[in-house]
């Protein structure tokens, strides 16, 4: 249990913790009404936004002026009349408010972070002790299934305003897993102690962001020494596909799983299971799906759309149909693992799809050409698409230097994917971190960066830029 000194915030804490196990194993099991769940949680979270100025004109004011006299609400009106008439929260919206979106005092919480800004300006992302206990067993529960008393794991994530590296220690701790945060300077890129304390600690699991790893091993390479070798890999936060998981597997022996998905303002909505299913939390989540045809409940019929969230367990400040930007698909759940959640396969976000003609191309279509037996070598260890007018630029780091044809190689290699857009492949030594529009460099890459959007060149690092901006000029000038 969380070490706090104060007799009754312990006791608080421990009998949610107590509450809370016990609905994951119901829920877990199939044995849960998620119906009874929903609508006692959704009673709360709308107690707790009615003391928020965020949900200032949005929940009805009769509402409003009933939970700020005491009086309560319903379940079953909460979940059919007042839940579906609310609005849909927009990032914007959220990130402009700040603390105005927090239904207590800031000395109430544990903790202060941030989002990393990855799709604009980042939003306050405070912990508190409720939905810090409630994410840890979330989480703690499904990683449970996969390990073991005396492995060793590495959180390698750079990013000091974030929850993301301090909820996973929590979350190791919680299961007896010793665990290590080491940080890594982006100017320097220097890993030499990562990789000292890998081998001194016999590290066999690792927790973080692909790109992370992929540097890691780049590091390696460079300095002559072993690539690290791991048994499982914990991923999160970069859209990483079937054909990336099986690359990352080649390239260190491990068992790699996208691990988590959420963000830092939802916390944590969907966890792997031992089978490589990520199950959508429903013990702490109302989700529906959004796309042109409208919004509906996910229901476990095979679906897509992108993700809104509702948070239950977070009255700190409760999220009320947040749109994630995020594209997935879900279904009923029937995996092999046995659990009774629903089964989430992310898709990206919807500025990462590569709009070409009346189709998208998603990344796993590009990596699958990119990683196959018949792919060019050396190989690609890391990439990014550059997007400018009909031209796409790929830029590739790779685990040895390329020859003078590799390049007209790969792209070769890819160039039908892009019908109508003129491709070029650069090889390059590093890529820039957080290409997304991030505000803390280093956490995490996006693979998409499209330069039609003139304050994107402002991301770009030398010497980047500069291969970038000659590369373009280039292709504009044939």
């Amino acid at each position: 249990m969380l070490l706090v000194r104060e007799d009754a915030a312990r006791k608080e804490a421990a009998e949610q913790f107590d509450r809370h196990v016990s609905v994951v194993a119901d829920v877990h099991a199939g044995r849960a009404d998620l119906r009874t769940v929903h609508g006692e949680k959704l009673v709360r979270a709308l107690e707790a936004a009615a003391r928020s100025e965020l949900y200032d004109g949005v929940l009805p004011e009769e509402l409003r002026r009933a939970l700020a006299d005491g009086a309560s609400v319903d379940a079953a009106r909460a979940l059919d009349e007042v839940f579906p008439s609310l609005p849909l929260l927009e990032k914007p919206l959220l990130s402009k408010l700040g603390q105005g979106a927090f239904t207590r005092e800031l000395s109430e919480f544990l903790h202060y972070y941030e989002s990393s800004g990855t799709t604009g300006n980042p939003i306050a992302a405070p912990k508190a002790m409720d939905d810090l206990v409630a994410n840890t067993v979330n989480i703690g529960e499904m990683w449970g299934r996969i390990l073991k008393p005396g492995d060793a794991a590495m959180i390698l994530i750079n990013a000091p305003f974030a929850p993301a590296a301090y909820q996973f220690e929590k979350v190791l701790e919680y299961l007896g897993v010793m665990s290590l945060r080491p940080w890594v300077d982006n100017i320097t890129g220097d890993y030499s102690r990562v990789l000292r304390l890998v081998e001194d600690l016999k590290v066999n699991v690792f927790v973080g962001p692909p790109s992370r790893l992929l540097e890691l091993i780049q590091f390696a390479r460079r300095q002559g020494a072993a690539v690290p070798r791991f048994e499982t890999l914990l991923l999160m936060a970069e859209q990483t596909g079937p054909s990336f998981l099986h690359h990352l597997e080649r390239l260190t022996g491990a068992k790699a799983y996208v691990a988590a998905y959420g963000s830092s303002e939802t916390g944590t909505t969907a966890v792997t299971c031992e089978e490589g299913s990520l199950h959508l939390q429903t013990q702490s989540y109302v989700l529906e799906l959004l796309d042109d045809s409208g919004i509906r409940p996910v229901d476990g019929r095979p679906d897509r759309g992108e993700l809104v969230v509702t948070t239950l367990d977070l009255t700190g400040r409760p999220l009320l149909r947040y749109r994630t930007g995020d594209l997935v698909e879900t279904d009923s759940g029937s995996c092999a693992c046995g659990l009774a959640l629903p089964v989430l396969r992310t898709q990206g976000r919807a500025q990462d799809v590569l709009p070409l003609s009346d189709r998208g191309i998603r990344q796993n279509d590009v990596e699958a050409r990119m990683w196959s037996a018949t792919a060019p070598e050396p190989v690609v260890l890391n990439y990014m698409l550059v997007l400018r007018g009909t031209d796409v630029l790929c830029l590739a780091t790779t685990d040895e230097s390329p020859g003078p044809s590799w390049a007209e190689e790969m792209a070769s290699t890819l160039a039908d994917l892009f019908p109508g857009r003129r491709l070029v492949v650069r090889a390059v030594e590093k890529l820039p971190p957080l290409a997304s529009l991030g505000q803390y460099l280093g956490w995490k890459l996006s693979r998409v960066l499209n330069l039609d959007e003139e304050r994107n060149w402002d991301r770009l690092p030398d010497p980047i830029a500069d291969i970038v901006q000659k590369t373009l000029t280039g292709l504009a000038s044939s």
